[in-house]
């Protein structure tokens, strides 16, 4: 081999060596800049989450006091519900003893002028009754019926066994519930005559 040849092989080969040692150091570089690029992107995801965390916990607060707000606003409004809820009952009511006190009023003598108080109080006093869905319970010549009519005693009469002859209390409903019976008394039928035995039987 010529010398001329012998230099170009070793000046070929000295440039190969020079490229792998270029391409070596360049994977070398893109490796150590890789741990770079994955520890910021940790750090920015790690952040992010930070914050979403921040955020829910301020929404889980928030949403605890609303909660609370609304528990003692229920609380409050049952609370006026139990003092003031027979309020319009309680207006009605005294407007009935606003004719009561009216009748008491009259002068003596003006009986004219007590049956007036006592209709105008019998009058508001079914405005009331109407007002508040109070159902009035009458039993007098009914059948006896124990879902509304309660029995103070039996006794005989001319009327069928079982049905109402007086009435001591008028029975009510509310909303078309019983509050209170009626309270009433009850036929236990016709007395059977005793018939006298004849003497001819004795």
């Amino acid at each position: 081999m010529t010398k001329k040849k012998k230099k170009v092989a070793e000046e070929a080969k000295a440039e190969k060596a020079q490229e792998q040692k270029v391409a070596v150091d360049a994977q070398a570089r893109r490796e150590d800049a890789q741990p770079e690029q994955s520890d910021a992107r940790t750090d920015a995801e790690l952040e992010a989450a930070r914050k979403e965390i921040a955020e829910l916990k301020d929404k889980l607060l928030r949403a605890y006091a609303e909660m609370d707000n609304v528990r003692k606003r229920a609380r409050r409004e049952v609370e006026d519900a139990h003092k003031f809820g027979v309020e319009k009952f309680a207006l009605a009511v005294l407007e009935v003893m606003d004719n009561l006190e009216r009748a008491l009023q009259v002068d003596e003598g003006n009986e004219q002028g007590l049956r007036e108080g006592v209709r105008l109080t019998l009058d508001s006093w079914h405005k009331m009754m109407r007002q508040f869905h109070l159902e009035r319970i009458d039993g007098l010549g009914q059948q006896f019926d124990p879902h509304v009519h309660e029995a103070l005693s039996q006794m005989p009469s001319e009327e069928p066994r079982g049905t109402i002859i007086a009435q001591h209390v008028a029975g009510y409903k509310l909303h078309g519930r019983l509050i209170r019976p009626a309270k009433v008394l009850v036929s236990s039928g016709p007395t059977e005559e005793v018939k006298e035995p004849d003497e001819g039987e004795a």
